[in-house]
């Protein structure tokens, strides 16, 4: 049987993948009210994409998969605004959600597998070039890197849905699929 937990959403028009980084500026109450609430409990929350509605105001309808987010830095702009540096972690599917009095979406949530620790097949060799050569062309000094990190799978395709020209939707999808081989498969057709 599958253990479904508890979880606060964040709705966003962008998506969060794992292991990316991504900042967000805070000013509702129903979200600085999250906010305390996981500085308190050392927990996260899950961010999904927007299917329908905005950001601010009313609930909105997110994606049925989404990210946890675990915060790593906070600070008050000079604007008076909380800004937030959050990291994405474990993937999650969304079973039921419900909304408290504050607005707060509250989702019930299965978890995701993690991704398995394997290596690039030779197939898609050329995305872990590919990546390397993207981001030594930003600036990323690249030997700052565990050894080998372009020959893993899971770490290749995260990076690369995380950098490429792909829409929203495209990078919910790849948050549905299990298999980092399939996923990368994906990658490399949506390049071509």
């Amino acid at each position: 049987m599958t253990t479904v937990d508890s979880l606060p959403l964040f709705p966003l028009h962008k998506v969060l993948l794992p292991g990316a980084a991504m900042d967000l500026r805070i000013f509702e109450r129903r979200y600085l009210d999250l906010v305390r609430d996981c500085g308190r409990s050392g927990g996260g929350f899950g961010v999904c994409l927007i299917l329908e509605g905005s950001e601010a105001g009313a609930p909105a309808t997110p994606a049925a998969y989404g990210v946890e987010a675990r915060i790593e830095n906070f600070d008050m702009g000079e604007d008076g605004l909380l800004s937030l540096r959050v990291r994405g972690h474990r993937r999650f599917h969304v079973v039921r959600t419900r909304v408290r009095d504050n607005g707060l979406v509250m989702a019930d949530v299965e978890w995701l597998h993690s991704d398995e620790d394997l290596e690039i097949l030779p197939e898609h060799a050329l995305l872990g070039t590919l990546l390397q050569t993207m981001m030594e062309k930003v600036g990323t000094d690249i030997s700052k890197l565990p050894a080998r990190v372009f020959e893993h799978a899971g770490w290749v395709g995260w990076r690369l849905a995380q950098v490429l020209p792909i829409t929203p939707l495209q990078r919910v999808s790849l948050l549905q699929e299990n298999d980092v081989n399939a996923r990368l498969q994906r990658l490399l057709e949506w390049i071509d």
